[in-house]
């Protein structure tokens, strides 16, 4: 199930990124969430199967080869990242701003960079609360 769960979301944000509309970053979270996925079926076919079995072997090999391919994208996806980011900065010219306009422009960085840091607090207690809710969900529930 979470590996169904896992590839559809990969498939659905692969769509955005061939439309354009998608991020790097959520293609790197459900290529972390397939590997992750994988690693728990490993982890259950360890307990469950037969080590001995041809098949145990085909889950391993099939393992990594999950774990190479989610590693490329991650890989690819933050290489883009880095020429998305760098092609930004190169577009502004700060040698022809006035003192007053670096200054202005370094005031709206600063606040930029701390309503995107409260941001990123706010949106890890949201997802520490939702691990913990769900944690404690499954525990009930099996």
């Amino acid at each position: 199930v979470v590996s169904t769960q896992s590839t559809e979301a990969v498939v659905s944000t692969q769509s955005t990124g061939v439309s354009g509309t998608g991020k790097f970053e959520q293609l790197e979270v459900t290529s972390h969430e397939i590997a992750a996925s994988t690693a728990q079926l490993v982890a259950a076919s360890r307990v469950k199967a037969n080590k001995d079995s041809p098949h145990f072997g085909q889950v391993i090999g099939a393992s990594k080869s999950v774990a190479n391919a989610t590693a490329t994208v991650v890989a690819a996806s933050k290489q883009c990242m880095k020429l998305t980011e760098d092609s930004k900065i190169v577009g502004v010219d700060y040698s022809q701003l006035s003192a007053v306009q670096v200054k202005r422009l370094d005031m709206e960085m600063q606040v930029k960079i701390l309503e995107l840091e409260n941001q990123l607090t706010e949106e890890r207690k949201k997802l520490t609360n939702m691990r913990k809710m769900h944690y404690h969900g499954d525990e009930g529930g099996s």
